[in-house]
């Protein structure tokens, strides 16, 4: 079977002939499906898993990377998969899956936008819903918004009835761009720092109910300051962490927490539950055709797949065509 391998941890997967296995494989077991991969996406927790470095992760070498992907199952049925049985992972002509990982997608929905959407469309989902317990009419804050996740989280936020929404990022070439999907203020995270913490607390005066949040680092230390800084006193601010580009640590003094109602919180796998994490992803995938969600893909052989991975388009997902 052709697949892409994880030969060495750290190094991009390779591509050639995988295990014992024919295409098609053996029939599963029972309580699983063979799925003949159409499309999978080349993700951030696709990435970190495969170096080994995501928490989640707990295998360095000798398999096939890839957590979820589109496909066509034994009935002919086109599904969205998640998280294929070890070591076959989506980046392959065929894997197995548990059939509670797999959903039917909607038929006006593209498998490769469909690959593309889930995983990004999940991290906003489920944080917003899961996480923050979003309420329609509230604002929200999205610290990392240029990016293909941030831009999708601006899109599912005002689909699920936010009344406002603000965009941070460095790429201001885009900002046009993120106006256009929703965001209502956006703000250049290139600015000094004095500022930058003035631009955040004239938001938080305004109000902000809930900070998605995908940078981490600098940015992300100077929001919870100014949140505990601006914000209406005893009126709590949401704050949730997805993802970590823009560092690993924070300095955060313990009083921003005493001296206000701020509610830090984590989102990812381990602190939503699995099948709330496969429900969101079933919400993104089933509200995407009539709510039109948007997101830049780049589709490539799944032969290509050396140089996808070293390929970084932070505006646009990659996405591996077996």
């Amino acid at each position: 079977m052709k697949a892409a391998i994880i030969v060495e941890a750290g190094q991009a997967p390779v591509y050639g002939d995988f295990g014992d296995l024919q295409a098609p494989p053996p029939a599963p077991a029972p309580g699983k499906s063979l799925i003949r991969v159409k499309a999978s996406s080349i993700s951030q927790v696709t990435r970190s898993r495969a170096s080994g470095q995501h928490y989640s992760a707990d295998a360095t070498s000798g398999f096939i990377p890839g957590v979820d992907g589109t496909g066509v199952d034994e009935n002919n049925q086109r599904v969205y998969f998640l998280l294929p049985d070890k070591p076959y992972g989506a980046m392959a002509e065929w894997c197995i899956v548990d059939k509670t990982h797999c959903v039917a997608l909607p038929d006006s929905l593209d498998d490769a936008v469909a690959a593309a959407l889930a995983i990004p469309g999940m991290s906003s989902w489920a944080a917003l819903m899961e996480r923050a317990g979003m309420q329609a009419g509230e604002t929200v804050l999205i610290n990392g918004a240029t990016g293909a996740s941030g831009r999708l989280a601006i899109q599912i936020a005002k689909h699920l009835g936010a009344k406002k929404v603000i965009a941070t990022g460095r790429n201001t070439a885009v900002f046009d761009d993120l106006q256009l999907l929703g965001a209502d203020v956006t703000i250049n995270l290139n600015q000094d720092k004095d500022t930058l913490e003035q631009a955040f607390k004239q938001e938080f005066e305004q109000g902000i109910d809930i900070v998605l949040d995908y940078l981490w680092g600098p940015s992300a230390e100077l929001l919870l300051i100014a949140a505990a800084k601006a914000s209406p006193d005893g009126v709590p601010v949401r704050f949730v962490q997805i993802g970590s580009v823009g560092g690993a640590d924070i300095n955060l003094p313990g009083a921003v927490l005493r001296s206000s109602a701020l509610q830090l919180m984590g989102s990812g796998i381990g602190s939503v539950p699995f099948p709330k994490l496969f429900k969101a992803i079933k919400s993104v995938l089933n509200a995407a055709p009539l709510a039109g969600f948007k997101i830049a893909i780049t589709p490539m052989p799944l032969a290509d797949v050396s140089q996808a991975w070293r390929m970084d388009r932070a505006d646009s997902r990659i996405v591996l065509l077996p």
